[in-house]
């Protein structure tokens, strides 16, 4: 018999850990129906974590997503929430932060929706420095429609749409939305949780553009593919080949080669898009007042 855990009241002892679920889910599209040992459950949690730690208001709070794995989050989230067309997150997300500069807009998306039909919309709100959190769950594959590889997939590595290996250079998202302009850029991890939590809650607060890239994993595609084993053998990988961003600044190309560089790359302060579209508006109100 199958148990909707909607229909499931949490014993006393189980509170505390499934009061996030019943705070800040829906709990009649649970279970997920991500593969086991994908690691995007865990970071939809640390936005979850994130905004419960901010205080953030669930009516103030918008969820949006584009196409892919990742952006099923959108549908799990009990916020406002929108699923967008592929790649056009981040232009949804504009338009919305534009109409009412007061609410707290949070994109999830996938390396494949940010970085490639999405990275031009990526690398124009960064240029904007427009008050937009990213999160990106960086598998390295797209993971909904087969396993092809994904501009982040590691030069050398397998996908179904590189058989003979990718001959790309991967791309760095968040070196990217940094080159764009974003106020911004971090990248964590699906191991090491308490980090990305803290580099997430970092970028909600930032009055700018926030991009945080992080390393998922996809045992399913990429890590069959490549033969990185099961998702404990992945999580393993990220916690031995982690190196914090101070620890990479002592390090040499060859040392960093196959490193994972986690923690705060960039955070620069100025002024946020919408306020500067506001302000114009009030200046140009002002005129004409004068002007009548």
């Amino acid at each position: 018999m199958s148990v909707n855990i909607g229909d499931v009241k949490p014993r006393p002892d189980q509170r505390q850990m499934s009061s996030l679920i019943y705070k800040y889910m829906r709990p009649e599209h649970l279970p997920q129906i991500w593969c086991p040992g994908c690691g995007n459950g865990i970071i939809m949690r640390d936005v979850v974590q994130a905004i419960d730690n901010l205080g953030l208001r669930r009516s103030n709070t918008v969820i949006v997503s584009g196409i892919g794995c990742s952006s099923r989050a959108a549908g799990y989230m009990d916020f406002n929430t929108i699923h967008t067309t592929h790649g056009r997150a981040i232009a949804f997300a504009t338009g919305i932060k534009l109409a009412n500069p007061e609410l707290e807009v949070i994109v999830i998306a996938g390396d494949g929706d940010i970085s490639a039909i999405g990275g031009n919309h990526l690398i124009h709100a960064a240029r904007r420095n427009i008050g937009l959190t990213v999160v990106v769950m960086n598998n390295n594959i797209y993971g909904m429609t087969g396993g092809q590889y994904s501009p982040t997939t590691p030069t050398g590595e397998f996908g179904t749409t590189a058989p003979y290996g990718n001959l790309d250079r991967s791309f760095d998202i968040a070196g990217l939305a940094y080159g764009a302009g974003a106020s911004y850029a971090a990248r964590g991890s699906a191991y090491h949780v308490q980090q990305t939590i803290q580099l997430i809650q970092d970028g909600i607060r930032n009055r700018g553009f926030s991009i945080i890239d992080v390393a998922s994993v996809c045992p399913t595609y990429y890590g069959r593919k490549n033969k990185k084993g099961d998702a404990v053998e992945m999580m393993k990988w990220q916690r031995d080949n982690s190196v914090t961003v101070q620890q990479a600044a002592k390090m040499t190309p060859e040392e960093l080669k196959g490193k994972l560089v986690i923690g705060l790359l960039h955070h620069i302060q100025y002024p946020e898009f919408t306020f500067k579209y506001t302000e114009l508006i009030r200046q140009l109100a002002e005129e004409r007042e004068e002007n009548e």
